[in-house]
């Protein structure tokens, strides 16, 4: 499918956009802040290639290590979300102090 193709190359690619901005902050709050987005996508990257196998190989291992990878992409996504949530008004607040 490629459409999962394209959306886990845009995943990985904000990972990676997301870690030099988390390497290039200097204030605390924004950093986990800027932590807790990258998680969402290095999430969504892990659940969405474990999708992509299952349309890929149809063996009873292959739908093991994909819902595998569901669930450990879900469940990054999900903490990532919760995280971003209760640092964005911190890192807001930091913001506007500097």
């Amino acid at each position: 499918m490629p459409i999962f193709v394209l959306l886990i190359v845009l995943s990985f690619a904000f990972y990676i956009f997301y870690k030099i901005k988390y390497v290039r902050s200097k204030r605390p709050a924004e950093r986990k802040w800027l932590s807790a987005k990258s998680s969402i996508a290095l999430g969504l990257f892990v659940a969405l290639f474990g999708i992509n196998q299952l349309f890929l190989f149809q063996t009873t291992v292959t739908y093991i290590v994909g819902a595998i990878f569901i669930v450990i992409g879900l469940l990054s996504v999900w903490s990532g979300i919760k995280a971003y949530k209760f640092y964005l008004p911190h890192a807001a607040k930091e913001a506007q102090e500097n």
